[in-house]
């Protein structure tokens, strides 16, 4: 049996003998394809190691229900194993040319192996927002002036109790007279720094899954046209000859989580039908084409700029039918490390604020005890208010946040990012936005890969 804390050498050495035995576990599993009789019917590499990472994430971090700094051994944990999954990266590489000087004098180039370009650039990214979302947690430490409304405590329950869709979240407890001017502007900093952190997890989790291949069997599945999978009314709104996105979402049913995921499953349904018909190689094809290339790219167009906005607006829906395709049928190893690693970073990211978000709203209600209404995270004028700061050079940026120099010039991750489209949308093209709503699901992502099952499992 082995003891975590017995003394001296022998204590060290059963110490790196658990850690041992833990890591061939692991990685027997992963190399087993989660098939434990060994028959060879396991899934992918590429999916063991998405849902390793997933269910990593799920066992550590659970459902956060407070505000509080993760324990030492959990945080440990996570560090310790996330390491192990995250290794695997390490040995995944290119062949680049590389100029070298032989004994002899002359100049020669001869090609040398280095770190998969995406996985260089990527990777130390997120593994930086991963350990700011822990420091956030872990400035919590000394805090003592809010805390949380106990159960037993039933004077304090009834009249604290939520009304809202979070009833299960216990509900902070601030002073009488709020929260202290340092702590609140603490509290604020920290929620600002946490939504950079989530808009970059989750534009390079957008960008992985896009260069992500599309399985065959989720195309045998589509419609031949994009009428069919919008329907009538959707596909007469992005057609139209004057098309604007507000008041698209003024005409569409917004009213529950359900219906959002189906509208976006339509949009991006049509969005594949439409770019094979515009590569259809010959009008005989089934994929083939009776309008012109030009509005079938400006259709194709205004379907990506809607699901650009769904996904801003609504960050905590479930992963749509072509996400978790791509994820089940995806074969690269690279690309289901970064696309797991940074949705959970994405998913903690939404949490975190979501939890901030309550304690500001119990400590404004101290102050001002009218004002009962529960808002969203991430409301329209606060990301309204946020972009035209940012334009003014008046706010922090992500990049300033994580720490990186303006001297770092090769495979560097801040001018990447900048440079990335995706990333530019999210803070500058979202102007236009819906009527908000709150999912109800905060883990959404991880019940629907199933957090303890792969994607194949449950479909």
């Amino acid at each position: 049996m082995f003891y975590a804390f017995r003394g001296g050498s022998r204590g060290c050495k059963e110490f790196k003998f658990y850690d041992m035995e833990l890591m061939k576990e692991k990685f027997s599993k992963l190399l087993l394809g989660e098939d434990m009789s060994g028959g060879g019917k396991g899934v992918s590499s590429a999916l063991a190691l998405s849902n390793a990472i997933t269910n990593l994430a799920a066992s550590v971090f659970g459902e956060m229900k407070r505000l509080e700094p993760m324990p030492a051994e959990r945080k440990a944990k996570w560090r310790k194993e996330i390491g192990w999954l995250l290794s695997v990266t390490d040995h995944i590489v290119e062949f680049v040319p590389c100029k070298q000087v032989s004994k002899a004098g002359t100049n020669m180039e001869v090609m040398v192996t280095k770190q998969r370009s995406d996985l260089q650039m990527n990777i130390p990214a997120l593994r930086k927002l991963d350990a700011m979302l822990i420091d956030c947690l872990d400035g919590l430490n000394d805090q003592s002036e809010f805390s949380y409304v106990s159960k037993d405590d039933e004077s304090q329950e009834e009249k604290n109790s939520r009304k809202d869709d979070k009833w299960w979240i216990p509900t902070p407890k601030v002073p009488p007279n709020g929260l202290s001017d340092p702590m609140r502007k603490w509290l604020q900093f920290q929620k600002d720094s946490v939504n950079q952190v989530h808009k970059a997890s989750m534009a390079i989790n957008a960008q992985v899954l896009s260069e992500m291949e599309i399985p065959e069997s989720y195309i045998e599945s589509l419609p031949k046209n994009g009428r069919a999978s919008l329907g009538d009314s959707i596909y007469k709104s992005i057609t139209d000859e004057y098309f604007d996105p507000d008041y698209f979402f003024t005409t569409m049913d917004m009213s529950s989580e359900h219906k959002i995921l189906d509208l976006k499953d339509r949009i991006e349904a049509s969005v594949v039908i439409w770019k094979r018909k515009m590569h259809a190689k010959d009008g005989k094809s089934s994929w083939g084409s009776t309008i012109s290339f030009e509005k079938r790219e400006m259709f194709e167009e205004r379907a990506e700029l809607i699901l650009l906005i769904l996904k801003q607006r609504f960050p905590g829906i479930p992963q749509s039918k072509l996400d978790i395709s791509k994820i089940q049928y995806n074969k690269d190893v690279g690309q289901a490390i970064l696309e797991s690693y940074s949705r959970i970073i994405e998913s903690r990211a939404f949490t975190i604020m979501s939890r901030i978000e309550d304690v500001l709203q119990a400590d404004a209600m101290a102050q001002n005890p009218s004002n009962g209404e529960v808002k969203r995270p991430l409301s329209d004028k606060e990301e309204e208010g946020k972009l035209n700061s940012a334009e003014n050079g008046a706010s922090m940026t992500l990049l300033d946040f994580i720490g990186w120099t303006p001297d770092q010039e090769d495979n560097n991750p801040k001018k990447d990012l900048k440079e990335d489209p995706t990333y530019k949308d999210i803070n500058a093209k979202i102007k236009c936005s819906p009527p908000s709503i709150v999912t109800n699901k905060r883990f959404s992502y991880l019940e629907n890969l199933g957090m303890c099952r792969s994607p194949t499992a449950r479909h």
